[in-house]
């Protein structure tokens, strides 16, 4: 407000003085109580600087666990990528006790009990070994009990009230049921077969038929406990799954290259079977997955 004005009255300012065209125009003075400063520029931003506030973390793309190298899905936040890396780290555990414990022990029984008792000491260093992996194992499933507790596809869809996700849900647990079936079938086929094979005459191939029936049995346990989950309507159950179907299409696909490159027609049979129910399965699993999250109706 300028002296003798009053308040709310407008007065009007005067004119600017004219100037020559040929005088140079003056600067206009500093305004304010404050002088002018020279402008400087901001210094440059260095890399990984903490955010601010509540702004989350940028992920990293590139994780390293132990000698690997591995992409991290972007999406997830700093707690989840850590317990993601722990159950890596863990799981290194459990594969090595179960690829090495498993023929060991029952291959040094096998030799042990056919011919010479030194086969026991292989059975004691297998057994050591499923204690490692076991151990692996129970560490894992722990962080994975945390990894479920933030994540969103381990609680019950927020669309479990409506007929679609219900249904959706209980088609993923028929499906679940069916990989259930077909892994014990495979793992009982493997069994059956060790005979023809000549795997139960010496300890090697004992213990290697053990080993490759109890992958399918693992297959088939592990789509046995997400039966219930899909019962509640929890997507988590379809997301498992769908990568159990997808380590079996992988064994199948693998029967049908066999199959064409060697012209055997049972090869070609169910190999290109099992590629098919399980490709169909995997891609009714995650459209039982989205109308489970209530992204599809």
């Amino acid at each position: 407000m300028y002296p003798g004005q009053q308040p709310g009255q407008y007065q009007p300012q005067a004119p600017y003085p004219p100037q020559s065209p040929h005088q140079p125009q003056a600067p206009y003075p500093p305004q304010g109580p404050y002088p002018q400063q020279p402008y400087q520029p901001y210094p440059p931003q260095q890399g990984n600087w903490p955010p601010q506030g509540n702004q989350p973390p940028q992920p990293m793309p590139h994780q390293q666990v132990g000698d690997a190298h591995m992409v991290i899905d972007p999406g997830l936040t700093m707690n989840q990528r850590e317990l993601v890396i722990k159950i890596q780290a863990s799981s290194k555990m459990l594969a090595v006790g179960y690829v090495l414990g498993i023929p060991l022990t029952f291959g040094g029984l096998h030799y042990g009990i056919t011919e010479q008792p030194s086969g026991f000491i292989a059975a004691l260093v297998g057994l050591a070994l499923l204690a490692v992996g076991v151990a692996g194992l129970l560490k894992s499933a722990a962080l994975r009990r945390q990894l479920r507790q933030i994540t969103p596809d381990a609680w019950r869809s927020p669309a479990a009230h409506l007929p679609g996700a219900r249904k959706a849900a209980t088609l993923a647990a028929y499906l679940n049921g069916l990989l259930v079936v077909l892994s014990l079938g495979a793992a009982g086929w493997l069994l059956v077969m060790g005979a023809g094979w000549g795997a139960y005459g010496n300890s090697f191939g004992f213990g290697a038929l053990l080993l490759g029936v109890s992958i399918p049995a693992a297959l088939g346990l592990a789509a046995a406990s997400t039966v219930p989950q899909l019962l509640r309507v929890i997507p988590a159950g379809a997301k498992v799954g769908r990568s159990l179907y997808s380590v079996i299409m992988a064994v199948g696909a693998l029967m049908l290259v066999n199959g064409v490159k060697n012209g055997e027609p049972m090869g070609l049979a169910v190999g290109g079977t099992v590629t098919v129910i399980c490709l169909g399965a995997m891609t009714l699993l995650g459209r039982a997955a989205k109308r489970m999250r209530g992204e599809m109706p």
